[in-house]
């Protein structure tokens, strides 16, 4: 009888240890649970912390970029406009004076309508330069059309070009946005590479769009280049990452430079 009861304790010694045992499983498990998904939420967290902190930044670089823009726009018409302006005034004021000769009618006329055909042409260059008509009224492989013609006139440049683009794949804003950087990287190219060879490419199929440029100019150092505001990368990168597209910049000094924006179709 005692064998039996001291039997019977120790399976009841052993069920309780067993049940203690996955008592201590269960805690551990919903611990590890627990501390793990602790984990993953503070990484997430994180995650778009840094996603906020970049999209700060890169608003703020468009707002300093759009004031740079409008204080450059101000200038240009204050420069080429305004003070034109003046001298139409100054000469409208001598013919308005008693006695004048009519040679002197002449002269200041003339000169009135020269200053004024400057005028013009200058007014013509900063709505172009605002929104270029080519690409308002033709789309964006027109105006980037438009933008190798304009660099091989100076006949400094061989311009290769390969241009097969459907032109409702991008809306209008986007396509603003991707001629902007093919604007900034022909400025680049004309006032600082020294290069003699220009090759551009826009092509589109079902799966999406990509626009190349490359020269053989003198290159830089990208590193360095991000902290010069005239070379304007940190602009190509933001608009960039409005367009959700893939960007590739890649140069060195003496080996030209290359730019890749690849934009998938959605």
């Amino acid at each position: 009888m005692e064998e039996l009861l001291g039997s019977e304790d120790e399976i009841l010694i052993i069920i309780l240890i067993a049940i203690g045992l996955l008592v201590l499983m269960s805690v551990a498990i919903v611990l590890f649970f627990y501390f793990s998904r602790k984990k993953i939420i503070k990484t997430e967290l994180e995650k778009a912390n840094l996603k906020i902190s970049y999209q700060k930044e890169v608003i703020q670089s468009t707002l300093i970029a759009q004031e740079e823009e409008r204080k450059r726009i101000a200038q240009d018409m204050h420069d080429a406009i305004s003070s034109k302006l003046n001298i139409v005034s100054l000469n409208a004021n001598f013919l308005t004076e008693n006695g004048i000769s009519s040679e002197d009618v002449n002269k200041f006329g003339e000169g009135i309508l020269n200053v004024t055909a400057t005028v013009l042409e200058s007014s013509r260059r900063i709505a172009h330069d605002l929104l270029p008509p080519t690409l308002e009224k033709f789309g964006i492989q027109a105006a980037i059309e438009e933008l190798c013609e304009e660099a091989g006139v100076s006949k400094s440049f061989q311009i290769k070009s390969i241009l097969n683009y459907d032109e409702n794949f991008l809306g209008n804003d986007e396509e603003l946005h991707l001629f902007r950087i093919a604007q900034e990287l022909f400025s680049n190219t004309i006032k600082y590479a020294s290069a003699s060879v220009i090759e551009v490419s826009l092509v589109s199929d079902s799966t999406g769009a990509a626009f190349n440029y490359r020269d053989n100019g003198k290159g830089f150092d990208l590193s360095e280049a991000r902290k010069v505001k005239g070379l304007g990368l940190s602009g190509i990168e933001n608009r960039a990452s409005i367009l959700n597209a893939n960007l590739t910049i890649e140069s060195s000094l003496g080996s030209g430079v290359s730019v890749s924006v690849v934009l998938n179709k959605m």
